[in-house]
């Protein structure tokens, strides 16, 4: 990779309610799909300030992160994703941006494929932070 090439960064949030189910949000752009919280970074924030401004763009909440669990790289969108294990900071109602039309709590096994590995290792989380390709 040249020093002017460029990729993407995103940090995205594993938010579970009472019994254990995983927040996903219906994006109203791209491929209309569900996924975890959050985006990419802008220019000169750091993985957790750009979890933290995404959360609040997205659900109008803040969050408190717990830990980073993993780092993942998408041929795709040739983009590395930063999964965080976050909470709410307080029980206000989530308010969705114009970015997403839904909002649902899902068990681990309606998850995809590539969601429900990365949720897994964040749930499952023993110190040591995990990384994979899709």
């Amino acid at each position: 990779m040249g020093f002017e090439d460029s990729y993407r960064l995103s940090a995205h949030a594993v938010i579970t309610n009472e019994v254990g189910e995983v927040l996903q949000l219906l994006a109203t752009y791209a491929n209309r799909s569900w996924g975890l919280p959050g985006g990419a970074l802008d220019p000169g924030e750091t993985v957790h300030e750009a979890l933290r401004r995404e959360c609040r763009e997205e659900l109008g909440r803040d969050v408190h992160i717990d830990y980073l669990s993993g780092i993942y790289y998408h041929k795709v969108y040739n983009s590395h994703v930063f999964i965080f294990r976050a909470r709410f900071t307080d029980r206000r109602h989530i308010t969705l941006s114009n970015e997403h039309s839904e909002m649902a709590y899902f068990p681990l096994d309606r998850l995809s494929q590539v969601q429900r590995q990365r949720v897994r290792d964040c749930l499952e989380f023993d110190g040591s932070v995990r990384s994979a390709k899709f």
